[in-house]
């Protein structure tokens, strides 16, 4: 069996879905969304990097990162991103064996998904994903009324309409 190699592009553009680890009836991550992002703004200060585009939902994210020239190294924001806000969060969460015995908390599943952008097309294709994806999953019926999203940002910059998307298209399914 051949090991999951990452991709590594210096200052490449990439999709991120990363999963809390209890999925079903969790909301952590939008009870503290403000935790959240200000442990997304301190990574950033010591570890720069772009987000294009976000969507946080109750127990997962997508993202897309532009890193810096030069720099590869998604793994290490990650770790510091989940890192941080594990150590922000009282404990209490369900923990196996294996989590306990390595010092671990069981809010995050240990892996992520990352995608290497492309192309523009496959960029576009990322950035409609993400603000779809709380219309997909039900939590609201127009992607314009989840408010953890970067949609609002894209609305005021005028680079989608406000009512973008009030009808589903198909091209916007990719993998999570």
């Amino acid at each position: 069996m051949t090991a999951y190699r990452r991709p590594k592009q210096k200052g490449a553009s990439y999709f991120f879905t990363v999963n809390c680890a209890k999925r079903r009836g969790n909301s952590l991550l939008v009870d503290n969304i403000d935790t959240l992002r200000q442990i997304f703004r301190r990574v950033k200060q010591t570890h720069p990097f772009g987000i294009d585009a976000i969507v946080i939902l109750p127990e997962h994210l997508h993202c897309i990162w532009t890193l810096p020239q030069g720099d590869a190294d998604f793994a290490v924001r990650w770790t510091l991103i989940k890192a941080g806000f594990s150590r922000q969060i009282p404990p209490g969460e369900r923990c196996s064996k294996s989590r306990l015995k390595r010092g671990e908390r069981g809010i995050w599943q240990r892996r992520y998904w990352e995608h290497l952008i492309r192309d523009e097309r496959d960029y576009r294709k990322h950035v409609d994903y993400i603000h779809w994806n709380p219309v997909k999953h039900g939590w609201v019926t127009r992607a314009r009324d989840w408010p953890h999203s970067s949609f609002h940002a894209y609305v005021r910059r005028g680079t989608i309409t406000v009512d973008w998307a009030d009808e589903p298209n198909e091209t916007w399914v990719v993998g999570e």
